[in-house]
């Protein structure tokens, strides 16, 4: 069995280090590098979808960034208890029509003892915004690792 560290029980620390690994695995948009952080028989909620184990989740990510073009994500820790985390989250993308979006969500983690994701329940809305109202611009460099993300 593989482990993904920092794992579980999550201090403040090794929980803001989670944090920054999902962001930073995110941001490369490879949905086979973003699955191998979830338990084989993962189960997630993302809006209104549900969608269980790494095959399935691997389908939903490519799906998602074939429509949410240059998609860049901020996420930022908000409490952590166990083997449990809450983050939430802002990202911005554009569809094929060149609208731009950005979306503001938060998110629900459980771990197992090898530090792979069991269960991700993530709500999420989305705000068309101007290109010009863009604030989130590629992965988050090193030096901002830890800065909060603003509310709008």
């Amino acid at each position: 069995m593989s482990e993904r560290p920092p794992l579980p029980p999550f201090t403040r620390e090794t929980a803001a280090r989670k944090v920054q690994a999902a962001e930073d695995a995110w941001n490369t948009r490879e949905p086979e590098r973003v699955a191998g952080a979830y338990t084989e028989d993962s189960v997630w909620r993302n809006r209104d979808r549900f969608v269980s184990g790494r095959a399935e989740i691997v389908r939903f990510l490519t799906a998602k960034w074939e429509r949410e073009l240059d998609y860049a994500l901020r996420k930022s820790l908000w409490a952590f208890d166990g083997n449990r985390i809450a983050v939430r989250f802002q990202y911005e993308c554009h569809d094929a029509a060149g609208q731009w979006y950005r979306s503001y969500g938060n998110e629900n983690w459980e771990f197992d003892e090898h530090g792979l994701m069991l269960r991700r329940e993530a709500s999420i809305n989305d705000v068309a915004i101007d290109e010009s109202e863009r604030r989130i611009f590629g992965p988050r460099p090193e030096e901002e690792h830890g800065v909060e993300i603003p509310l709008r």
